[in-house]
Parts: C-alpha cells; sequence; structure tokens
C-alpha cells in the first residue's frame, strides 16, 4: 500500500507540474481570438452559410469583434475584419503574416509549389525571379502598353464584326487578356481560332462557373470525403489538370528549343536559372515550381482582369448617363483617331474614379487570397499560433461605410473630390497590400484602362432590357466574386 501510495503521489506530482507548465506557458503566449463554438469534425459550418462565406463573416465580426477565430472542419482559420486590422497585420507586422494559407482545394490543385501557394524561401526567391523576369520582358514598360494597344485593336475588330448582334462578352474579353500574359510567359499571342486556345479558355470559364457549386464550397470543409464524392467539383479538378498540361507541355517544348543565349520569354529566363543552379541541391528552381510558376502567372494573368472587364461592361451598359460622361472624357483627351495610353489616366479623372469603383463594389477576392503566420504571433494582445490560416478581408476594406457611404451602392463619386479631380484612398485594395500584394497589379491596371478606354472610345453598349432591370450583383463563392452572364450589343460610335 505504502509502495502504491508514494507511485499515486509521484504522479500527482508530475501530473500537476505539466499541467503548471502548460498553464504558464500558455498564460505567456496570451489567449487566442474569440470565436464561434467549433465542433468535432463539421468545425464552424452550423455559424457559416459556405455559398456565401463573406456575409456570414461580417455577421461573426459584428459580435465577436476585428480578429475572431472560426474552423472549417478541422482547420483553424484567424479572420481579420476591417481596415486597421488589416493594415497592421499585413503591413505593419507583414513578416509575420507573409505565409500562404492551406486552402484545401487550392492545395489540391498547386500542390503548394509556384508563386501563389508556396510560403518561405520559396516564395521570396520564385517571386523576386518573377518580378525581375517580368520586367526584362516588358511588363510596366512602353513595350508592354503597346502589346496592350495591339491586343485592344483585335478585340475592336471582333466586336466590330458581331454587327450589334447581343451577345455575352465574356469570351471576346479573356482571349484578349489572356493573350497578353501569354505573349510574356509563353512568348507569343495565340489567335483566336486557335483551337487548342479555345479548348483552353472553355476550362477556364467553366472553372468560374463550377467554383459556385455548394459541393466546391464544401471542398474546404471536408476535402477527404469530398474526393470520394462525385459532383462539379471532380469536373473543376479535371479541368484544371488539363490547364496544368497545357502549360507543361509548352513548358516541355521549350526545353526542345532552348537557345541559352536568346530567352525569348518568361519559360527560357527560368530554364537558364534553373541551368545556373544545377548544382544547388537546395535549388528552389526545378521543371515543378516552373510548371507551377508559368501556371500560376496564367490564371492570374487571364482571369481576374478579364473578370474585372466582365463586371465592368455589365455595370456601364446599367448606367448610360455614366457611359456618356466617359465618353466625353475621352474624347476630350484622346479624340477618336488614336488609341488610349496610360498617360491619359492622369488627365481623365472621371474615368479613373468609374474603373476604380468598378474594383472596389465588386469586391472580387472578397477574403484576400488567405495567409498564414510564419511563427508564434502576438496581435492586439491575442496568440496565434504558427502556421494559423489568416483571412485579411479585402470585402471589410473596400466596402467601408465610413471611408465610402453607401458601400453597396456603385459610384464613381466614392474617388471624386467636390471639384471633379480624383481622390485617392489608402482603403483601394483590390491586389490586397503588403508583403504578398499581387506581383500583377501594374500589368493589369493597364489592361482595364487601355481595353475598357478602347471600348467605349469606339462603341455604345446597348443592353438587350431596360437598363433598370440590369442585375450587377456579384455571385458570391468562398472565393471570388462573378459576374452573371448577360448580354449587350456593341454599336459603333
Amino acid at each position: 500500500m505504502e509502495v502504491l501510495g508514494g507511485t499515486t503521489v509521484f504522479l500527482l506530482v508530475c501530473l500537476s507540474c505539466l499541467f503548471l507548465a502548460t498553464w504558464r506557458s500558455t498564460s505567456q503566449k496570451g489567449k487566442e481570438p474569440p470565436g464561434p463554438i467549433s465542433l468535432p469534425f463539421i468545425g464552424s459550418l452550423l455559424h457559416i452559410n459556405p455559398l456565401n462565406l463573406p456575409e456570414s463573416l461580417k455577421k461573426l465580426s459584428e459580435k465577436y469583434g476585428p480578429v475572431f477565430k472560426i474552423h472549417l472542419g478541422p482547420q483553424k482559420v484567424v479572420v481579420l475584419y476591417g481596415y486597421d486590422v488589416v493594415k497592421e497585420a499585413l503591413v505593419d507586422q507583414g513578416d509575420d503574416f507573409s505565409g500562404r494559407g492551406t486552402v484545401p482545394l487550392i492545395k489540391k490543385l498547386f500542390q503548394g509549389t509556384g508563386i501563389v501557394t508556396s510560403s518561405g524561401e520559396t516564395w521570396k526567391q520564385l517571386r523576386r525571379f518573377a518580378i525581375t523576369t517580368l520586367r526584362d520582358f516588358g511588363m510596366g514598360k512602353k513595350g508592354i502598353e503597346e502589346r496592350i494597344q495591339e491586343e485592344a485593336h483585335f478585340l475592336l475588330e471582333r466586336l466590330k464584326n458581331t454587327h450589334e448582334r447581343p451577345l455575352n462578352p465574356g469570351s471576346f474579353l479573356i482571349h484578349a487578356v489572356s493573350n497578353i500574359i501569354c505573349s510574356i510567359v509563353f512568348g507569343d499571342r495565340f489567335d483566336y481560332e486557335d483551337k487548342k486556345f479555345l479548348a483552353l479558355i472553355d476550362w477556364i470559364e467553366e472553372n468560374n462557373k463550377l467554383q459556385g457549386s455548394i459541393q466546391t464550397q464544401l471542398y474546404n470543409f471536408f476535402p477527404t470525403l469530398m474526393d470520394y464524392l462525385p459532383g462539379p467539383h471532380q469536373q473543376l479538378i479535371k479541368n484544371f489538370k488539363k490547364v496544368d498540361k497545357f502549360s507543361t507541355d509548352i513548358v516541355m517544348e521549350h526545353q526542345k528549343t532552348l537557345d541559352p543565349t536568346c530567352p525569348r520569354d518568361f519559360i527560357d529566363a527560368f530554364l537558364n536559372k534553373m541551368e545556373q543552379e544545377k548544382g544547388n541541391d537546395d535549388s528552389k528552381f526545378t521543371v515543378e515550381t516552373l510548371s507551377k510558376t508559368t501556371l500560376d502567372l496564367f490564371l492570374a494573368g487571364t482571369g481576374t482582369t478579364s473578370i474585372t472587364l466582365r463586371f465592368a461592361i455589365l455595370i456601364l451598359h446599367k448606367y448610360p448617363e455614366i457611359v456618356e460622361k466617359m465618353q466625353k472624357e475621352i474624347d476630350s483627351v484622346i479624340g477618336r483617331d488614336r488609341s488610349p495610353c496610360m498617360s491619359d489616366r492622369s488627365l481623365m479623372p472621371f474615368t479613373d474614379a468609374v474603373i476604380h469603383e468598378i474594383q472596389r463594389y465588386i469586391d472580387f477576392l472578397p477574403i484576400n487570397v488567405p495567409h498564414a503566420v510564419i511563427r508564434d504571433t502576438k496581435f492586439r494582445n491575442y496568440f496565434i499560433p504558427k502556421d494559423t490560416m489568416i483571412f485579411p478581408m479585402l470585402s471589410s476594406v473596400l466596402h467601408d461605410s465610413k471611408e465610402f457611404p453607401n458601400p453597396e451602392k456603385f459610384d464613381p463619386g466614392h474617388f471624386l473630390n467636390a471639384n471633379g479631380t480624383f481622390k485617392k484612398s489608402d482603403y483601394f485594395m483590390p491586389f490586397s497590400t503588403g508583403k504578398r500584394i499581387c506581383a500583377g497589379e501594374g500589368l493589369a491596371r493597364m489592361e482595364i484602362f487601355i481595353f475598357l478606354t478602347s471600348i467605349l472610345q469606339n462603341f455604345s453598349l446597348k443592353p438587350i432590357m431596360d437598363h433598370k432591370d440590369i442585375d450587377i450583383s456579384p455571385i458570391v463563392t468562398s472565393l471570388a466574386s462573378l459576374p452573371p452572364d448577360y448580354e449587350v450589343s456593341f454599336v459603333p460610335r
């Protein structure tokens, strides 16, 4: 009995010490953010609508404040809601929050490689190389501006050939935008009738629609289960693999035809970098990272801008009075005989304000591309463990009611001073902010301005219904806001 009693006392002392050490460690690190109760397996699903995650998070922020946590299935996520906390995290503590969150569907598709989904040293090296190389091939320079002007000319010819028939402009816009990034990454543009190119665009457009399905939304909550269930998410994954193969095939062709002394495009530059680092066992420049980085650039350079332009045409043909003011400004500054260029933008405050308001209103990436903390982090008296996924809500910034009165209303006045000059706003961050701000922001802004002003310079927009009945409400998914299908006629001016 004495032995048993001594053993019992010893175990109790050990457990007490362990509990005390754990308590001290937890108290020193601090408390974690508040949030709704998480249940086994389903996490916070009872408090979240997977079909409209941004709206669910907005409601939770009203209850729990600007910093709170939820669980997507078993995965913990800290949500940052509001300009102040988003800026504080991504800018003031940018290094701490520079990791990439592992959203199950994105992880399934990209395998954590490439620029968008990687973290740490891999991300730093790939991003640095990509930005430098893209600049070498004209991004942000006069050369790429001329390419966009040339592609805009091809787009205008296609629109003229529709002879004012109503159409959904989505395919035309995505073809034009895609050709810009193709010329940089793949070395050439594609003819609009190229069968492989048309198939590629079809897969991308179909995936834009499939991501709105309930099965695709639930994948991020229950990836293991959804892998075994049929549904639209399976077709989305198949389509992505086809797009991935398209990119990989071009990489393989470049390997066969590479001339190291005369790189043709981003892929050739990456292959040269791989050769330079051949003896480095820790090199981040491999065929796998090349394939995924190429795919990153292609998809980001195609999807974001083309969807923004689709939204722009949808919104503008609802508001003919706004189009009329833009066209007067275009005629005054540019005229009808030359192509728009970026130097025109500073002379066109109303057009600039409309474009900013389009990007603000559509709120393309409501929850942002998820981040992660790269180390145990103290943030606003809360403790956030290393590798925790972060949702820095862009929606909460772009739709801030103090900065943008009536944020749910489309109003170019949000970016205009009383005297009609353009008004900048720190809250305008559709490309995110901080260390992981979109690497293609400059290219996207150039494309949106030149393509849109070129269209309005040459065409009026004729709706197929009373413009008051046109619905411009975004279709919200867990990852992006998408425009509804619509048709419009392009009438030569």
